[in-house]
This record gives structure tokens, C-alpha cells and sequence, in this order.
């Protein structure tokens, strides 16, 4: 079987499994690398040594934990590939990940916050950063939200994290009233809860990150701001507020600490009374 067969199989299965658009596009570009590299060579001639080789090469320009990822997709094919019998043995199955530090997430801080509220500049770009900022939401995440998964009358919408995994996020009182202003003003059909605002249709990663961007800008705030930041900045202002670290969890949607303690599930009702007593 050639490597490009072996994908096409790995990713309809994948598919199968669940994982995430987000996922598997990544995934593809990693694979349409490893075919490249290898020439579309035939999957049980591959050996660990030219694995070893490709990922040597690969480390010259890439920092760990691009090379973490390479490296994950490349064991998640290999161990597919001896799990379905395509190879008698699994090449990747004892190569490492690189050591990658932690690093400090960077948040904004309450001014800066302001600032960048005063630079909002239309219902919609109010409206998408209290959605990001009030909710922690990944990017992706509020790129594949709808408008029927916002329940006002609780503030809260159900939105898909990683994982293909479904979770209840909340939103502030400020967020409210701008998303229904931004969504009584649209006059298209759409069911997203983002549109472009030309010629209305469900709104891109990209574009949603060009429009944070654009307020970051007009705010005139020195740093590189993007949408993830809005997320750390939400994580920090229920930590400085007091809400213990399980619910942060929770309502961020991760499955264990980074202190790699079991992570602590809560019910719906815990988790949406923390987030009004702290938020």
C-alpha cells in the first residue's frame, strides 16, 4: 500500500471516529509533506531510520512544537497503519516528541481590554469580541457555532470543542446586548452566529482573526494581538476573581490541569453559578 492510500483510508476513518474538520486539515497537510518527502514510497518499506531522517530535517526550521505535532501525526498513521495490518511493524512507535517548555500564556490586561472595546467600531465587531472575550472560546469553535445554539433566556450557548466533545459556554449581560443588536440588524438567512459581511456567509478563521486584528489596530495597543489572547485574558479575569482552577477548567473545555491532576468534571449547574458569581 502507498502512503497516499494509506492516508485516504486513515482520514475516512478518522472521519468516522470524529475528529474535528480543524483536525484532519491539519493533518492532511502533514501528510501531503511525509508523501512528498518519501515519494509516495510504499508503506512497509518505510523504516524508523528514515523517519529518524525526515524529522532531522524537518527540525531545521521548524521550533518544537511544530515538530511536536509532525511528530504525533506521523506516530497516529504509522500505529493506525499496524492496527488495520497494512505494515507487520509499527516504524514510529519509539520515537519521542521534543521536550517544549512551558510557556506563560499571554493575557491582556483590563485596560487594554477597554481600549479595545472603544475600538470596536460596528454591532459586529462588538459583538464578536464580547463573544470571544465573555465565553474563552476557541477561534474554531465560535467559527462553527450557530445561531440555534444560543439560549438566551439562560445566556448561554452549547458550542463543539476539541474532540468533536459538546460543551455549555455563558455570556455576560454587555455580550448579550450587543449580539442581539449585530443579529437584529442582519437581514440575511444564514444560520451562523458570525457572517462576512459582504455577501453574508458563515465567517473564516481567517477573516475573524483579520477583524481582531483590525480593532487591535485602531486601539493602538503595542503588542500582537490575536483571538487566543481573549481566551488567556478570560482564564485570568475568573482566576484574579477567585473561581477555582476545576471550573476554569470546565468552562474552558480542557480535560486535565496542566499540573496534570485528574480533571475535576462539574455539572451544568455548578459550572454556569460560578461563572456568574466570578465573571
Amino acid at each position: 500500500m502507498l502512503l497516499s492510500q494509506a492516508w485516504e483510508r486513515y482520514e475516512s476513518d478518522k472521519r468516522i471516529e470524529g475528529f474535528s474538520p480543524q483536525t484532519l486539515k491539519a493533518y492532511k497537510l502533514q501528510s501531503g509533506l511525509l508523501i512528498r518527502f518519501f515519494t509516495d514510497a510504499q508503506l512497509d518499506t518505510i523504516t524508523t531510520d528514515q523517519l529518524k531522517a525526515y524529522l532531522a530535517k524537518s527540525s531545521e526550521t521548524l521550533k518544537p512544537a511544530s515538530l511536536a505535532h509532525r511528530i504525533r501525526f506521523m506516530k497516529s498513521l504509522f500505529r493506525w497503519s499496524h492496527e488495520e495490518g497494512h505494515i507487520p511493524k509499527n516504524p514510529a512507535a519509539k520515537i519521542k516528541e521534543p521536550k517544549t517548555g512551558k510557556r506563560i500564556p499571554k493575557f491582556l490586561t483590563e485596560m487594554e481590554i477597554e481600549h479595545l472595546r472603544e475600538a470596536c467600531c460596528s454591532p459586529m465587531e462588538n459583538a464578536l469580541f464580547e463573544f470571544m472575550f465573555s465565553t474563552g472560546c476557541r477561534i474554531g469553535e465560535v467559527v462553527t457555532l450557530d445561531r440555534g445554539r444560543i439560549n438566551w433566556m439562560n445566556r448561554s450557548a452549547i458550542i463543539r470543542g476539541k474532540g468533536d466533545k459538546e460543551r455549555e459556554v455563558y455570556f455576560n449581560i454587555r455580550c448579550e446586548i450587543w449580539l442581539k443588536r449585530y443579529l437584529d440588524n442582519r437581514e440575511d438567512r444564514d444560520t451562523a452566529i458570525f457572517v462576512t459581511e459582504r455577501d453574508p456567509h458563515r465567517m473564516s478563521i481567517a477573516t475573524m482573526r483579520y477583524i481582531i486584528k483590525r480593532i487591535s489596530n485602531r486601539a493602538g495597543i503595542n503588542k500582537d494581538i490575536h483571538p487566543h489572547q481573549l481566551r488567556h485574558s478570560y482564564a485570568t479575569h475568573l482566576l484574579n476573581n477567585g473561581a477555582p482552577l476545576d471550573v476554569i477548567q470546565s468552562l474552558l473545555g480542557h480535560e486535565k490541569s496542566e499540573t496534570t491532576r485528574i480533571y475535576a468534571q462539574l455539572s451544568g449547574s455548578i459550572r454556569q453559578e460560578c461563572y456568574r458569581k466570578y465573571f
